[in-house]
């Protein structure tokens, strides 16, 4: 409590002296065959930020053939988006948007973005947000720019985004077993994506690179607020401006129905970490793009209608990814599993029914049910203790589901049950003896909550009921 005590403390203190932050302009100019883009925001009263941004080889011809605002609207939307990683340093009151026009309906927008892509943010530093005016936003920048939606003509290529895990993986495996024409966009890419586009066999990936700049850093190591912000809101944003760039249609993302669930209450606010991968966020997002962005591209993920333990059923038929793929955040630079945060034995959890003990081994260096410390975060996983992790994981029920379906693998091999399915039998199954029914059910489950083209959809749906009835 203290701890807790002494953040609010330090946050207040942050408000106060620093009243302000003004996204005062950007910049857009040529280097050599990419295109440099540089933000500057200023925490008032006298913190200067300049994050940047570089896309590789930007076709002359097609940036000539913009119509004039389209360039400047989709750059100026993606440093709003920006400005939540430098708010959150000491939440100022006032976030003032002098680089470009805004809307009423716009500012409404953001707003709602600034409220529940920044909960676990506020949840962890015992923010209380939820005056009305804890943060307003001006928009001052009216005469900048006349900001144009893009139009144009697009080839009906896929543009789909790689973060290294297996969602991602997925997605281009079952685009290629379909013969679809596409490209990959990664930004500042971690090895395991690298990988998964090589895996993938297609050809050289747009990398968008990011600079974060160094002065926020040394802002959080002298104790300014640091936390979570919507990172997949940013690639939203992105993907809109790489698509004009570019030359693209379709923007494909992996995010799935698990996602929806949120993790803790806090302030009258579901608290989510997975915040901007919701259908919510979703259809919201794409609501604004045609709105003010770009009429042409479209925004969906492929994997919107799954479960994690339908996408982890799907991953098991790709062996050729399991060397590649990672999604361990605490290994992050080594590309390699840790096999003890939340995120490492959810995925495990998830491809236990998938997967015999040996195929688990080798791809995350040890059985992880076969451990006693694996086990409280289990508890958490499965939602019979504290709440869930704060991080990318699955449902508490379909958590619960991928335990019963793993005890009975585990047991069709005429092996011992391990560690962690013993204690889940015990603790857990043993009370519910219709789980087995319920997680065969949600294997066959189908979420209507999606915005997949047709073809997308035939081709998801028909893959997903194969599998699931064996």
């Amino acid at each position: 409590m203290h701890e807790r005590t002494l953040t609010q403390s330090r946050a207040a203190e942050l408000r106060a002296r620093h009243p302000r932050l003004v996204y005062e302009r950007f910049s857009i100019r040529r280097s050599g065959a990419d295109l440099a883009v540089r933000f500057q925001f200023k925490l008032e009263p006298d913190v200067v930020f300049e994050p940047a941004l570089l896309f590789p080889d930007v076709d002359e011809e097609r940036l000539g053939s913009l119509a004039p605002g389209v360039l400047e609207n989709l750059i100026f939307h993606i440093g709003l988006i920006e400005t939540l990683s430098y708010w959150k340093c000491a939440c100022p009151p006032e976030l003032v948007v002098a680089a470009g026009p805004l809307t009423s309906d716009q500012i409404e927008w953001w707003r709602d973005l600034y409220r529940h892509g920044l909960g676990e943010f506020y949840y962890t530093n015992d923010v209380d947000f939820s005056a009305p005016d804890f943060v307003t936003i001006q928009s001052t920048g009216a005469d900048r720019f006349v900001p144009t939606v893009d139009s144009g003509p697009a080839a009906d290529r896929d543009f789909v985004l790689i973060g290294g895990g297996k969602d991602s993986a997925v997605t281009l495996q079952l685009l290629k077993d379909a013969g679809h024409q596409l490209n990959t966009l990664l930004l500042n890419p971690i090895e395991s994506a690298l990988e998964v586009t090589r895996q993938a066999g297609y050809g050289e990936p747009v990398i968008v690179r990011r600079t974060i700049d160094p002065t926020l850093l040394r802002l959080n190591a002298a104790s300014y607020l640091n936390g979570h912000t919507p990172f997949s809101a940013y690639l939203g944003f992105l993907s809109i401006a790489c698509a004009t760039l570019y030359g693209y249609r379709s923007l494909i993302v992996s995010n799935e129905r698990s996602a929806n669930e949120g993790n803790v209450e806090f302030h009258g606010l579901t608290v989510n970490h997975q915040y901007s991968k919701t259908f919510r966020f979703e259809s919201s997002f794409v609501d604004y793009s045609r709105r003010y962005l770009s009429t042409r591209a479209h925004y969906f993920s492929m994997l919107r209608p799954l479960y994690e333990l339908q996408i982890a059923m799907l991953f098991a038929t790709m062996p050729q990814y399991f060397p590649v793929c990672k999604s361990c955040n605490r290994n992050l630079k080594l590309n390699s599993w840790c096999g003890r945060c939340a995120k490492c034995l959810f995925v495990y959890t998830m491809l236990r029914p998938f997967l015999a003990t040996s195929e688990l081994v080798d791809i995350f260096g040890a059985d992880l049910f076969d451990r006693e410390e694996s086990i409280p975060l289990v508890a958490e996983l499965a939602g019979v203790s504290k709440h869930k992790p704060l991080d990318c994981v699955g449902t508490l029920a379909e958590t619960q589901a991928a335990l019963r379906l793993g005890v009975e693998r585990v047991r069709a091999a005429g092996e011992s049950l391990p560690t962690v399915l013993r204690w889940a039998q015990e603790s857990v199954l043993d009370e519910r003896p219709e789980s087995l029914s319920e997680a065969q059910a949600l294997l066959r489950s189908w979420s209507p909550d999606h915005l997949l083209p047709e073809a997308h959809e035939r081709l998801l749906r028909d893959r997903v009921r194969a599998l699931a009835a064996h």
